[in-house]
């Protein structure tokens, strides 16, 4: 038996599978910190647009300030009545405008020429009608 094995008999069952995937979700964090640090901040910017970098900014800030919370909930500090929530509640406000502009570089844009031709010929004009009607005879009427 390993350390850690010995160390999950201490807890009481109902916690051990609770905290087995705290400790996977952990390493995952850790690979992808990693991972993130292994290039420099500059050569992250470099090599993506100014929506990604914003993107990128976000994701490592809203990261930053989420583990931050959970260090103040294993210290027993309520992290609800610290200044950490309000500054998790502004870094989604700005991740939602993200969003927003990405959505709107997705959504379809209008041809305003098409537009224009497919109502200019859904369109009744009176004067086609009065062409239309006098070349054929009308109903009930009998032809000379």
């Amino acid at each position: 038996m390993s350390e850690d094995d010995s160390n999950m008999e201490d807890y009481p069952t109902e916690i051990r599978d609770y905290l087995a995937a705290f400790e996977k979700s952990l390493g995952s964090v850790d690979e992808m910190l990693k991972t993130m640090m292994s290039a420099s901040r500059t050569e992250l910017l470099q090599k993506v647009n100014p929506l990604e970098q914003a993107k990128l900014d976000l994701v490592s800030v809203y990261t930053l300030n989420s583990m931050f919370w959970v260090y103040l909930a294993t210290q027993g500090i309520n992290p609800k009545e610290h200044p950490v929530k309000q500054e998790l509640e502004r870094i989604r406000t700005y991740m939602n405008k993200v969003k927003d502009i990405t959505d709107k570089k997705k959504a379809s844009k209008l041809d305003k020429g098409a537009a224009s031709r497919f109502v200019k010929n859904a369109l009744w004009e009176p004067n086609a009608e009065k062409e239309h009607t006098s070349k054929t005879p009308a109903k009930g009427k009998k032809q000379q």
